[in-house]
C-alpha cells in the first residue's frame, strides 16, 4: 500500500448504518460450542449425567475426568477430585444462573456459554462442594469477578474458563482483594486449562490450609501478585502446579509459604524484554515450605527461584535463559512419586507444549485429561504429518518453500513444517490448494528461527516483467485456508536509506489472504507495510487471530481488508530510515457491514518521539466509497508516542466517516473521549470483543 496513494476523491459523503450488536453471546459462539461438546450430553440443556449413560450416551470428557496430580490423592475422606460428574449437566450464561447452580449442595456439571459480567465487579461468586464449572470452547468467560471456595469446600474442578478484568488502576492494589479463584480451607480443587489475567488482587489464592489442589496447563498473565499458596501458621498445604504459562507477571509465580509439599514441575515462566511490566522473581519457597520444583523453563525471568532459610527446595532438571539475580536451592525435599504418578516433560520441549497446550481449548479431549497431554484428539482425529527444515542439510528439506511444496494439493489433514533455528532467506508461498499448514519453529524463542527477505513495491522481478508491487513483495504469501504459525520471525529486510532512488518503499513481511488464520507466538518485522492482512477477494471473508506476538513498523504497518484480531501483543512503534518518528499503526480497508481491525489487551509503544504517530488513518482502496474501514483499540497500553489526536484522513476520505474507536485504554498515550478521539459506550464494546470477530471460529494451536 501506498504512503501517499493517490487516490480517487469521493465528492459524496455518505452515512452508513451503524449496527450494534446485541449484549450477550454471539449466536456463532453458542454454535462452536455445541459443535465441540455436542448436544446428546445435555451440554445446552439440562440433563443428567446418569441418565445420559442409561440412555445409551456416553458423558463428555470433561464432565468425568479425574485431576491429576495431589488433588487425585485419596484423603480426607475424598477420593480423588472428579467434580460435578455425578450430577446433572447444566448450561448457565447469566450470573444468576451460574450462582444458582454453583452454591447448590447437589453436583452439578455447569458449562459457562458466553461472556457473563459480574457485578458489583470484584465479585467471588461462592463454589460449594461436587462441583465442575467449564468453559464451553473457549467462549466461557468471567468479566470484572472469580470464585470463593470456603472452608470444606470440596471435589471443585474449574477449567477451561476466561477469567479476567477486575483491575481497579491501581497495580500494587491493596483496597481491592478481587481475586480470579480463592480458596480459604478447600481440599480437592483442580484448577486446569484456564486463561486468568489483569485481576486487582490475585489469580490464584490457595490460602488458609486449602490442600490437595492441582493448578495445571493455565495461562497466567498481565496481573501483579499473580498466585499465593499458604498465608497459615500451619504446614498444612499439599500443591502440585504443572504445565503452566506465567507471563507477563510481575510477583508470586507462585509464592508459597508453610506449604508441607509444593511440586512444580513443566512450568513455563516469561518475561519479554521491552513491555510494561517487569518480574520481581518467580518461583519462591517461603517459611518452612518444603519444595520440588523440576523440568521448569525460565525466560528472562528476575530472581527466578528464591528461598528462605527456614524452607527447603529441590531443584533438578530446569532451563534459565537470560534470567538474573537469585537462583537458589537447598535442603531437603521429598519424592512426589510417592504420592502421585507422573512423568514429567523435557524442560528444553516446555515453552512449545504450554505455548500450544495451555489456556482454554475448543474441547477438552482424552489427552488433556491425562497426565502430560497437550493437544486434545479424539478417535476420529488424524495425527498430523511432519515435515522438518533445516538449513545445515540435517533434515530432508533445507528451505521452507521446499516443504511446502511437498505439502499435497487438497490435503485434509494438518501438515507441520517444523523449522529448525537458523536464518532463511527465502520467499514462501503457500497456496490456496494447501490448506490445514503450520509453520512452526522449532527453537525456544521465536528469534531462533528466522524467514527473511528484501523485497520491496519497487523492486525488479528478475525476469524484466516489472516490479513486485506491494503485495508481491512479501517474505511470506499465505493464501491457504486453515493456516497457523507459530514461534518464528518473519522479516522484510530492505533497506531503504539504500535504496532512495526506488520508486516503491513498501515491503511486506507478511501477507495472508485466506480464512482462519492463526498467528501464535510470532514476530513480523519491516517499515512500512510490514503486515497485511487481506482476504482472498473482496467478497471472501477472511479471519485472523495473532496472539502473544510482536508486529514491528512504522507506516500502515498494519493494513487491509480482513477481520483480524491482534490479542496480547506488542505492536513496536519504529523511527523512519532517516531518523525521523512519524507513522501510522494501521490502515484497513474494511469492506461495509464486515469487522476490521480489533487490537485488543495489548502495548503500542517504542522508541519513537512523543506524539509522533497515529493510530490509524482510514485506507479506501482504489477510492471505494463503499468501504468502510474499521479499527478498535481497547484495553490496550498506549505509550506517549500515540498523538493526542490518533485518527487520520486519507485520499480524500474523511475517518469520521468510517469506524474507528477506543476502549479503556491506558498509558501515557491515551486520552479522554472527544470529537477527535471516539470512545466506545459500554453497550458498544460488548458488541466489539474478540467473539464478535472470529464469528464462531475458534483458533486452537494444532
Amino acid at each position: 500500500m501506498s504512503e501517499t496513494p493517490a487516490r480517487t476523491r469521493a465528492k459524496a459523503r455518505h452515512r452508513r448504518r451503524r449496527k450494534i450488536l446485541a449484549t450477550g453471546v454471539p449466536l456463532a459462539l453458542v454454535a462452536a460450542g455445541a459443535l465441540a461438546y455436542g448436544t446428546d450430553t445435555g451440554v445446552f440443556g439440562p440433563g443428567s449425567a446418569r441418565a445420559a449413560s442409561a440412555a445409551g450416551y456416553t458423558a463428555p470428557a470433561w464432565a468425568t475426568a479425574g485431576a491429576d496430580g495431589f488433588a487425585s490423592v485419596d484423603a480426607l475422606g475424598q477420593r480423588g477430585t472428579y467434580g460435578g460428574r455425578d450430577g446433572e449437566t447444566v448450561t448457565v450464561r447469566t450470573q444468576a444462573e451460574l450462582e444458582k447452580y454453583a452454591t447448590t449442595e447437589e453436583p452439578y456439571v455447569i458449562v459457562v456459554a458466553g461472556t457473563i459480567r459480574v457485578a458489583p465487579v470484584g465479585k467471588e461468586i461462592k463454589v460449594r462442594s461436587d462441583k465442575t464449572i467449564v468453559g464451553a470452547g473457549t467462549s466461557g468467560q468471567i468479566v470484572g469477578g472469580g470464585f470463593f471456595l470456603g472452608t470444606g469446600v470440596h471435589n471443585v474442578i474449574i477449567r477451561n474458563l476466561t477469567i479476567r478484568d477486575s483491575y481497579q488502576g491501581v497495580w500494587n492494589d491493596k483496597e481491592h482483594d478481587f481475586d480470579a479463584i480463592q480458596m480459604d480451607g478447600a481440599h480437592h480443587v483442580w484448577i486446569d486449562h484456564n486463561d486468568l489475567r489483569h485481576m486487582a488482587d490475585g489469580l490464584i489464592d490457595v490460602r488458609k490450609d486449602s490442600t490437595y489442589v492441582t493448578v495445571s496447563w493455565n495461562r497466567l498473565s498481565d496481573n501483579n501478585k499473580t498466585f499465593g499458596i499458604g498465608w497459615t501458621e500451619n504446614v498444612a498445604t499439599d500443591i502440585t502446579v504443572h504445565h503452566n504459562w506465567f507471563r507477563e507477571t510481575e510477583q508470586r509465580n507462585p509464592s508459597t509459604d508453610n506449604a508441607a509439599h509444593a511440586h512444580l514441575y513443566n512450568n513455563y515462566l516469561e518475561d519479554v524484554p521491552g513491555t510494561g511490566i517487569t518480574s520481581s522473581y518467580g518461583n519462591y519457597a517461603r517459611g518452612r515450605t518444603s519444595m520440588v520444583l523440576e523440568n521448569s523453563y525460565f525466560q528472562g525471568v528476575n530472581n527466578p527461584v528464591i528461598k528462605d532459610a527456614t524452607a527447603s527446595l529441590v531443584q533438578r532438571g530446569n532451563v534459565f535463559s537470560g534470567t538474573s539475580g537469585r537462583n537458589e536451592s537447598g535442603g531437603t525435599a521429598f519424592d512426589p512419586a510417592r504420592f502421585y504418578a507422573y512423568t514429567p516433560d523435557r524442560a528444553a520441549d516446555v515453552p512449545g507444549l504450554v505455548r500450544a497446550g495451555a489456556g482454554p481449548r475448543t474441547s477438552i479431549g482424552v489427552a488433556d485429561d491425562q497426565q502430560g497431554g497437550a493437544t486434545p484428539k479424539t478417535a476420529t482425529t488424524k495425527a498430523a504429518t511432519t515435515l522438518t527444515v533445516a538449513r545445515d542439510g540435517t533434515a530432508r528439506y533445507r528451505t521452507v518453500q521446499a516443504a511446502v511444496d511437498a505439502v499435497p494439493a487438497g490435503n485434509t489433514s494438518r501438515v507441520v513444517i517444523a523449522v529448525k533455528p537458523g536464518t532463511y532467506r527465502e520467499t514462501v508461498k503457500v497456496p490456496s490448494d494447501k490448506p490445514h499448514v503450520t509453520i512452526q519453529g522449532t527453537g525456544t524463542s521465536r528469534k531462533q528461527t528466522v524467514i527473511t527477505y528484501d523485497n520491496a513495491a519497487g523492486t525488479p522481478k528478475p525476469d524484466g516483467s516489472g516490479t513486485y508491487g506491494t503485495s508481491g513483495s512479501a517474505t511470506v504469501a499465505v493464501e491457504a485456508d486453515d493456516f497457523q504459525a507459530r514461534n518464528l520471525t518473519i522479516a522484510n529486510d530492505f533497506d531503504e536509506a539504500a535504496h532512495q532512488s526506488l520508486d516503491g518503499h513498501q515491503a511486506v513481511a507478511l501477507r495472508t489472504a485466506a480464512d482462519k488464520v492463526f498467528l501464535d507466538g510470532v514476530i513480523v518485522t519491516g517499515d512500512q507495510d510490514t503486515l497485511l492482512l487481506d482476504t482472498a477477494a473482496k467478497d471472501r471473508l477472511g479471519r485472523v487471530y495473532m496472539r502473544d506476538s510482536y508486529v514491528v513498523g512504522n507506516v500502515d504497518f498494519i493494513f487491509g481488508r480482513a477481520s483480524a484480531v491482534i490479542d496480547r501483543s506488542v505492536i513496536t512503534l519504529k523511527k523512519r530510515w532517516n531518523g525521523t518518528s512519524a507513522g501510522y499503526v494501521t490502515a484497513p480497508s474494511t469492506p461495509a457491514d464486515r469487522k476490521g481491525f480489533l487490537i485488543n489487551r495489548s502495548v503500542v509503544d517504542g522508541d519513537v518521539a512523543a506524539g509522533s504517530f497515529h493510530l490509524g488513518r482510514t485506507w479506501h482502496a482504489g477510492g471505494d466509497a463503499a468501504l468502510d474501514p474499521q479499527t478498535t483499540v481497547r484495553d490496550t497500553r498506549l505509550g506517549a508516542a500515540i498523538k493526542s489526536t490518533p485518527w487520520s484522513d486519507m485520499g480524500g476520505f474523511s475517518w469520521k466517516d468510517d469506524r474507528f474507536a477506543e476502549y479503556r485504554n491506558s498509558g501515557p498515550g491515551a486520552g479522554a473521549a472527544g470529537p477527535d478521539r471516539p470512545h466506545l459506550t459500554d453497550s458498544q464494546a460488548a458488541g466489539q470483543e474478540i467473539g464478535d470477530w472470529l464469528g464462531g471460529w475458534v483458533p486452537t494451536a494444532s
